[in-house]
């Protein structure tokens, strides 16, 4: 097309009106195929809360930012989940359904008293720890006794999941189990104050402290009774604890037998029921040993079969079942019994490679096994999915919240058959993969905090890692994770995946990182009531990005900073509101009798309007007063030492003052050709009063002012121009416009410290220190004040020079008359 003569196609830009079609411009249709060139940038997942009083926004670029909560802005109180409401959530809080053949249900034998005893105990309100060995059934039974006691009390039944979790979890999930508060993190106070009110039968698996953390979880919940299950390693609750123990112990050779029977489906014949009976002695009667001795004669099973009356799924066919076996599969033996204490490695080889990848995968990282979900991407096989469904139906996982882990003993099994020989290698693949997932801005916080176990242990596999690739995909993984664990409330993960970015970041040698975690660490000790780890971790913070010149990160770690400081300052005034506080800064101070100190302090708006420099007399009443004083925080060692230095400048000052006056007036008065003239006031009341340079005992000036970039108004209402020198100088000052007595400016009289002859140059002396304050003119150009001038009432004790009170001002010297004035 031309580009001078245009075209009709050039939509827009006709003659008819070019702003009017332009804003009617038809959008353009979308590719079929994505853009791989050009994509658009993912949005950052910007999520606002409320931590108690605080406003907290999670921003995953620059860090998070934490300011007061206004009254519009705080949450609604928190209200009662209605039963359907709590039938849901403990619903979606289940471990999902494996995908392929459902699961064997299998039924709880002799088990018949403990749970008739624990229904028992709880119905009367009392709580109790339910103790067993690894793989004795403590899950199964849990589920049994939340059945039958699901309308004993009036918030229902919670339950609740204490793998790898704390006090402070366990008190947070109970009471967003029972009360409805999207977003909103309750206080200290607050979450107390909900929980005493909470009535619930929690029943709680795999609880991993005990002692002083279990009494404070009991105290906190006073009108709740729990069913606690452990294993005998964990600490035993405290003397006061008053909870019932009931010890849950193996199943007896009967009983064992029937349970191989009911996974094998079919009943156990005489070789493989002596088989049973000798691995009863072997695993105390553990019913897992028994499942998964089960699943071992069942793959048997399988092998002896025809391979060809058997679908992929493992279905029978149409192929009828009195087909005979093939010759070598009936001389399968039976597995021995080491194998079948120890099954899982034996297991694992009879299932598909997906199966044994996603073990490969849970042994990397520490035993958690990922959502069925993820498995497709990191195994690389389309149906990996179904995988759990296998690994479940041999008795290798157990539920754990949500999700699934190994079960008792499998972890060190596989480990020891050399699962674990490429778990670093497959720890750095799941990392890479839950990085790009859990920033994915479709994927909910809920759903990463599902997978919380799971990320964590993949940043601690690489963290110390041999390389710096292992430690950046752990930073890039922390980086992407620990926003969406603060969004989703599950705040332990939040610090863990912090701590672990800042070591891999300091590892790694990305500062730019590293400032972040510190920033987040410090936003989440000042969210949970630690303001001296939240300065430190900010000061840390800000000095890194300062020296990458990151600004908006700087910035945001200032105002986190500045917050901690308030809190911090309500906090030692005794709880005093933020308005009405002003905290200390930098000030000048200045010693009793001294000149005016200016006090430049941060003030809050209610204070604006204020000024900031204060008369001597208030500034010394402020400073020694009590803690309702305005300005007591500005007492202490600090002004103490300000007052210090002040003195030690004060006696090099003054000592460069007298010794240059004295040799200006020696110079003079050894001069024969000086002239003798004087003012009448220098003459009438000079005879008893000692010379302008010398200074007596009581007549020492106060500690000048530390700055100097300010004129200070004196007593008499004038301020003294700041001059280049902080010390007097012998030479005559600029000329001012001050009125003399002779109606002319002072500039055009005559000085009585000049003569007409050139005086001799002063002693060579070092150069006096320089000094905030301003300078006063010498000592040789000041007249000595009248009586009448120095004992009026109206003057002030201190002068404005720094040579002392040696005389009136400029002002009130040109008020005097002079002789010279009357005769003309």
């Amino acid at each position: 097309m031309d580009p001078t003569h245009r075209g009709p196609d050039e939509f827009g830009h006709d003659s008819n009106g070019s702003a009017q079609d332009a804003g009617r411009r038809r959008p353009s249709r979308d590719p079929l195929t994505p853009d791989f060139g050009q994509q658009t940038p993912q949005q950052a997942r910007v999520v606002p809360l409320i931590s108690g009083d605080l406003l907290l926004t999670i921003n995953p670029v620059d860090g998070s930012e934490v300011e007061p909560c206004r009254p519009g802005e705080r949450p609604a109180e928190p209200v009662r989940r209605t039963p359907a409401e709590r039938a849901d959530r403990e619903r979606s809080a289940a471990p999902p359904v494996p995908p392929g053949p459902p699961v064997l249900q299998l039924p709880l034998l002799e088990r018949d008293d403990e749970r008739e005893r624990l229904v028992r105990l709880l119905a009367r309100g009392r709580s109790v720890r339910l103790t067993g060995p690894a793989g004795s059934g403590r899950t199964a039974l849990l589920d049994a006794v939340a059945a039958d006691c699901a309308q004993l009390a009036p918030d229902g039944v919670v339950r609740l999941s204490g793998h790898k979790r704390t006090v402070t979890d366990l008190l947070h999930g109970l009471f967003d189990a029972v009360h409805d508060a999207p977003l909103h993190r309750p206080d200290r106070a607050l979450l107390l104050a909900k929980l005493r009110a909470t009535g619930a039968v929690v029943v709680l698996d795999d609880l991993e402290f005990g002692g002083a953390a279990l009494d404070e979880l009991l105290d906190a919940t006073p009108e709740c009774a729990f069913l606690l299950a452990a294993t005998p390693d964990v600490t035993a609750p405290g003397p006061d604890s008053h909870l019932e123990e009931v010890f849950l112990a193996g199943l007896d050779g009967e009983a064992s037998v029937a349970l191989m029977e009911r996974v094998v489906e079919r009943p156990l014949a005489e070789e493989e029921n002596n088989w049973a009976g000798d691995l009863w002695f072997e695993s105390e009667g553990l019913p897992l040993r028994f499942v998964q001795a089960g699943a071992l004669l069942r793959q048997r099973d399988l092998l002896r079969a025809d391979p060809t009356a058997y679908d992929e799924y493992g279905y029978l066919d149409s192929r009828p079942a009195e087909a005979p076996l093939p010759a070598e599969a009936l001389e399968l033996p039976l597995p021995s019994l080491g194998e079948g204490a120890a099954p899982a490695a034996l297991l694992a080889s009879r299932l598909s490679e997906a199966a044994r990848d996603t073990l490969r995968f849970a042994v990397a990282l520490g035993g958690e096994v990922p959502h069925q979900a993820h498995l497709p991407a990191l195994v690389g096989d389309t149906h990996a999915d179904a995988a759990l469904g296998e690994l479940a139906g041999c008795g290798l996982l157990s539920p754990a919240g949500p999700r699934y882990r190994l079960a008792a003993g499998v972890l060190a099994q596989l480990e020891a058959a050399g699962y674990g020989d490429d778990a670093t290698g497959r720890a750095r693949t799941a990392a890479q993969h839950y990085a790009w997932w859990a920033g994915h801005p479709s994927v909910t916080p809920a759903r990463a905090v599902a997978e919380a176990d799971a990320i964590l242990a993949a940043m601690t596999q690489l963290v110390p890692g041999d390389g710096a690739g292992q430690t950046s995909v752990a930073v890039l993984l922390a980086r992407s994770a620990s926003p969406a664990f603060a969004a989703g409330l599950h705040w332990s993960a939040w610090e863990k995946s912090l701590r672990i970015g800042q070591e891999a970041a300091r590892i790694a040698g990305e500062v730019a990182e590293e400032a972040y975690f510190h920033h987040e660490l410090g936003v989440l000790a000042l969210c949970t009531g630690n303001p001296d780890r939240a300065r430190a971790e900010l000061e840390t913070s800000i000095s890194m990005r300062g020296a990458l010149a990151d600004k908006p990160g700087a910035v945001a770690g200032r105002r986190a900073l500045a917050l901690v400081e308030d809190l911090s300052g309500a906090q030692a005034a005794g709880g005093v509101p933020l308005n009405d506080e002003i905290p200390a800064g930098r000030f000048e101070a200045s010693s009793p009798g001294g000149p005016t100190a200016g006090i430049p302090v941060t003030m809050p708006r209610s204070y604006a309007d204020e000024t900031a420099v204060l008369p001597r007399q208030t500034a010394a009443k402020g400073a020694g007063s009590g803690a309702d004083g305005r300005f007591s925080v500005l007492g202490g060692a600090r002004r103490n030492l300000v007052a210090a230095g002040a003195g030690v400048l004060l006696a090099g000052v003054l000592g460069t003052v007298v010794t240059l006056g004295l040799t200006s007036n020696s110079d003079a008065q050894d001069d024969p050709a000086a002239p003798t003239e004087q003012s009448v006031s220098e003459d009438d009341g000079s005879q008893n009063e000692p010379p302008a340079d010398e200074t007596t005992d009581d007549a020492v000036p106060p500690a000048p002012a530390p700055s100097s970039t300010s004129s200070t108004p004196g007593p008499t209402g004038s301020t003294a121009a700041p001059t280049g020198s902080g010390s007097p100088s012998p030479d005559t000052s600029a000329p001012q416009d001050t009125p003399s007595p002779s109606g002319k400016p002072s500039s055009e009289e005559p000085s009585p410290s000049h003569s007409t002859s050139k005086s001799p140059k002063p002693t060579k002396s070092d150069p006096p220190p320089t000094t905030p304050s301003t300078s006063p003119p010498p000592a040789s150009e000041t007249p000595p004040p009248t009586e009448s001038e120095t004992d009026g009432p109206g003057l002030p004790d201190s002068s404005d020079s720094a040579s002392g009170p040696s005389g009136v001002t400029s002002a009130d010297a040109s008020a005097v008359p002079s002789e010279s004035a009357s005769v003309a």
